[in-house]
């Protein structure tokens, strides 16, 4: 018998039932029914999502290997209940996914005996669909992670890019090209997409202030959750600290939230300076009274700011700028002209000091960041430090871009000319007399004052400038404007067309010359040569393919001058590449041939 590890009543598509986890299986059966409706293998699950603490509804999200839309699951218990049972099974499954994802990437599946027997002979190349794709999407595009995981990824980027979604329909889905070749010199996306999968969501940059809610009847409410009020007691300790010392002695907690929000210590935590008007209006009440503080309106902070340690830029020394009367601070350097804005502000202030420490909690204990400490051993210490305070790391690129080697024909002869030519500039520049220019020069401008009061411009050569570029501005956005009048059928096959050609020529162009990247494919260069030879073959028919869109726009009225050049310049790009080709697999041969 299975091991129940924990149980719950649970609702799943809004049929009651009974959710169960046991040391092998996760099951959910359906309330008067024996037979589970909801069967998932440990081995088949991938990942974990859980609604937020304090919604209305407490829901369970668990995502499958081959299925990332998964199973969701709403606890039907009480509330805090439900909360607890969710808790049970998030923590057991987040282990049972843990163990997955540690575990290597093996097949779920058991095998059919219609499947292939463990040892299986190396893969014949053919340019059937079946092989183009199932054989490259187990493999991992992305090395470190798992197949899963990898897979997943190209799904949301598919997913979230329209246009690369049906180019990957039309040349991997058709076996044109296999999987890897298309996804070869795309990794950044997939490495963009898990950076952003593992963001941590920071903590919300909105003040914490409760607006109430008139409902029927005029009565006001307030709805509290438990992240509000988890938000304010970390935006106001003195709540805390009152909640703590009445709940639940001498206050319950429904009561001491209802009396709080009609408080003046609550009125005094509005993020508004109309707040303030209120409190005339509110009633006194014993227990929060004693909690109120002193608006902070003097000239100096009631709290102490933490001073930063060896800034570098202090935007607010501006004692240098009062040497004429003294550095005693003027009215120009107070905290506010307003003293009723100023608890308001000073609010605002340490609510974002608060939101900064969130991100780097090594503020609060008074530490450096890492990334700022100061460099030791360096050969000029003062220039060095001085420059590491300001240089900011997330402008630095990690990765430093080489480039790929320009390929020239006679580059010897290039570099003869450049020296001939320096040599007979050399030659022929003769010494200037300084003595003699310069009394040119002067001579120059004697009469200049007469000569430049009798300067007349004439009006029509800025006119006509004025003219041309307005009517190349015009002629632009016109051409934006401007709608296809292509038939709909022929301009989505023109579009087919030039975006697939587009993507052989990457592809072409990128085996030849392949980007120095850590992300690349890493192919041989047997392997580059042939899939250079693949897309020189896919890219020679490409003319083809054009004269046939040619005829097909003649069928529906459309001029074959206009089709022709609309693809002027992707068969241009086209003939430049196959020339190169032929041109360097001749050389290659006679390169063997010799």
């Amino acid at each position: 018998m299975p091991t129940t590890l924990c149980s719950a009543k649970a609702s799943y598509k809004k049929q009651p039932g009974t959710l169960e986890l046991t040391d092998s299986l996760l099951i959910w059966t359906q309330e008067g029914k024996k037979t589970p409706a909801v069967r998932v293998q440990h081995p088949e699950a991938s990942s974990l999502f859980c609604s937020k603490e304090g919604a209305a509804q407490v829901r369970l999200k668990l995502g499958l290997v081959n299925d990332e839309a998964g199973h969701n699951f709403t606890f039907t218990s009480p509330s805090a209940v439900a909360y607890a049972e969710r808790e049970a099974f998030k923590q057991e499954l987040t282990n049972i996914i843990s163990r997955n994802r540690s575990a290597a990437p093996t097949p779920l599946p058991k095998p059919t005996p219609l499947s292939t027997p463990a040892k299986t002979p190396a893969p014949i190349p053919s340019t059937s669909r079946a092989t183009s794709v199932s054989s490259d999407t187990r493999t991992p595009i992305l090395s470190g992670i798992d197949a899963a995981t990898d897979f997943r990824l190209r799904k949301k980027v598919l997913l979230s890019n329209p246009e690369l979604l049906v180019l990957h329909k039309e040349l991997v889905m058709s076996g044109q090209i296999t999987e890897s070749e298309f996804w070869d010199g795309r990794e950044h996306l997939l490495l963009a997409e898990a950076a952003a999968e593992g963001q941590k969501r920071g903590r919300p940059g909105q003040l914490v202030d409760p607006r109430p809610q008139t409902v029927e009847g005029g009565e006001v409410k307030i709805v509290i959750t438990p992240q509000l009020v988890h938000d304010i007691f970390d935006e106001f300790p003195v709540v805390a600290k009152a909640y703590n010392d009445n709940v639940p002695n001498k206050l319950s907690e429904a009561e001491f939230w209802k009396r709080y929000f009609q408080s003046k210590l609550f009125n005094a935590h509005r993020a508004s300076i109309r707040s303030s008007a209120t409190q005339h209006v509110v009633k006194d009440d014993p227990i929060f009274d004693k909690y109120l503080e002193k608006d902070d309106d003097e000239l100096e902070p009631r709290r102490a700011r933490n001073e930063v340690s060896d800034l570098y830029i202090n935007i607010g020394a501006t004692l240098e700028d009062h040497v004429e009367t003294g550095n005693e601070k003027d009215v120009t350097m107070q905290a506010g002209r307003q003293r009723g804005a100023l608890p308001l502000i000073r609010k605002f202030n340490e609510h974002s000091e608060r939101l900064l420490n969130s991100a780097f909690p090594m503020y609060d204990r008074g530490e450096v960041p890492p990334a700022k400490r100061r460099r030791i051993g360096s050969g000029n210490d003062e220039d060095d430090d001085a420059y590491a305070q300001i240089t900011l790391d997330d402008l630095r690129d990690s990765e430093a871009m080489s480039g790929i080697t320009l390929q020239m024909q006679d580059r010897e002869r290039y570099f003869e000319g450049q020296l001939a030519r320096s040599a007979s500039e050399q030659a022929g520049s003769e010494v200037v007399d300084v003595r003699a220019a310069f009394t040119e020069l002067k001579h120059g401008f004697r009469g200049w004052e007469t000569r430049f009061s009798q300067l007349r411009i004439d009006k029509r050569a800025g006119d006509a400038a004025l003219d041309s570029m307005t009517q190349n501005v015009s002629a632009r956005l016109d051409i934006r404007t401007r709608k296809t009048d292509f038939p709909p059928t022929l301009f989505r096959q023109l579009t087919t067309c030039q975006t697939a050609a587009n993507e052989f020529l990457r592809q072409f162009w990128t085996s030849l010359y392949p980007p120095p990247t850590t992300t690349s494919s890493g192919a041989t260069p047997s392997q580059s040569v042939a899939k250079a030879a693949k897309m020189a073959g896919y890219l020679s028919k490409t003319r083809e393919k054009v004269e046939a869109l040619v005829r097909a726009g003649q069928l529906e009225g459309v001029e074959p001058e206009r089709v022709e050049v609309a693809m002027k310049p992707l068969l241009d790009a086209v003939d430049h590449a196959l020339a190169f080709y032929r041109a360097r697999s001749a050389k290659t041969s006679t390169l063997k041939t010799a």
